[in-house]
């Protein structure tokens, strides 16, 4: 797409910048060297990584699936991983894919593997991981098998020959996932234990995976699509899920401290969060770079780009503002305190004559 200059503005709202971070170094050259991005640490040319821009930008406005994948946990020592690849197999009931692609259903055989991963790290001093736990998932009604597919492209492209894995596919959810658990020591000693960047390029090996296959689908981050941040552990998330199936009537202290920080700010007593105020300035800088977008994409007379500047607007104007858990919360307490007052200024209902007395309290 001939956005020529102003393709980085473009690019910028629509996938992350990261920069590694050093906290100390004494060789300073090296440090300098690595923040800077100079050096031996010079990136390739960025026009050569990117992909279409104008291609991205259409999956966003049209709502493609967004790839999910997340680090559910990290295992230490033989028992915990044990332990965590009976639950992947269920317990016997379901095959677990090794990196070479050989099938394991014996739960022996996968005890077996976690000693296995386990003993190189039994000289060390304190428990360390033997293993990191993660999940690649996509919405319902996505082909499992294509998911599984993907996630082996994505391990061998991502992980390589440096590290063991195995890999089960789960179906018993609306959501097709597949659990890919990784062996912590690598051939070379070098330790996978991967970051919010690792993530992000997870996220995109898998979903650029899955296109190759025949599923549209992106990764990209959530302020790009106009989302706040979600911010939800998986223990939090299966807390409320067992408060929204029955099996629980106590509110986690998140929810109870979130309601509190609401109705304060409901109140007039606090001020919002300041990472919600940064997200929604962030999203307003979005707004404008996707509006100039449309305007360029106009201005190139291609009935193609004039449609998906139509689309473009459309999005925006179905996301006027971006809202936070902190403002869904929020308003929850606002409407709390609007019944409340209600009541409070109505008073008590009236008792018809036809309603029956209040039965008689006895000690």
């Amino acid at each position: 797409m001939p956005f020529g200059e102003r393709e980085d503005e473009l690019w910028g709202v629509l996938k992350p910048m990261f920069r590694p971070r050093v906290f100390g170094d004494p060789n300073l050259a090296y440090a300098k060297h690595l923040l800077n991005q100079t050096g031996p640490f010079k990136p390739a040319s960025h026009a050569a990584a990117r992909t279409d821009p104008r291609a991205v930008l259409a999956r966003v406005v049209r709502k493609a699936p967004e790839v999910l994948v997340k680090v559910t946990g990290r295992k230490k020592g033989a028992e915990h991983l044990g332990a965590h690849l009976s639950y992947i197999a269920r317990h016997g009931d379901l095959a677990v894919e090794t990196r070479d692609g050989e099938v394991i259903s014996d739960k022996a055989e996968l005890q077996q593997l976690a000693q296995e991963w386990s003993e190189p790290l039994q000289w060390r001093d304190r428990a360390t991981v033997s293993a990191v736990a993660m999940v690649f998932s996509m919405p319902e009604g996505t082909d499992a098998e294509t998911v599984r597919q993907a996630v082996r492209g994505a391990a061998d492209r991502m992980v390589g020959d440096n590290h063991d894995y195995l890999m089960a596919l789960h179906t018993d959810t609306p959501r097709p996932h597949v659990h890919l658990t990784v062996q912590a020591e690598g051939l070379d000693d070098r330790r996978f234990d991967p970051r919010r960047e690792d993530l992000f390029k997870f996220r995109e090996s898998f979903a650029e995976a899955l296109r190759s296959r025949g599923v549209e689908c992106e990764a990209t981050p959530r302020w790009t699509r106009g989302q706040g941040r979600a911010g939800t552990s998986m223990a939090l998330a299966q807390m409320r899920a067992k408060i929204r199936s029955g099996v629980s009537r106590q509110p986690t202290e998140v929810d109870m401290r979130q309601a509190r920080e609401a109705l304060a700010i409901a109140a007039g007593k606090a001020m919002s969060p300041h990472f919600v105020v940064r997200a929604k300035a962030r999203w307003e800088i979005t707004k404008q770079q996707y509006e100039k977008a449309a305007e360029r994409l106009d201005r190139t007379g291609d009935p193609l780009n004039k449609t998906l500047a139509g689309e473009l607007r459309a999005f925006l104007k179905d996301r006027t503002a971006i809202e936070t858990v902190p403002d869904r919360v929020l308003r929850d307490a606002i409407e709390r305190l609007r019944r409340a007052e209600e009541r409070k200024r109505d008073g008590p209902p009236e008792r018809r004559p036809s309603d029956p007395s209040p039965p008689k309290r006895t000690r």
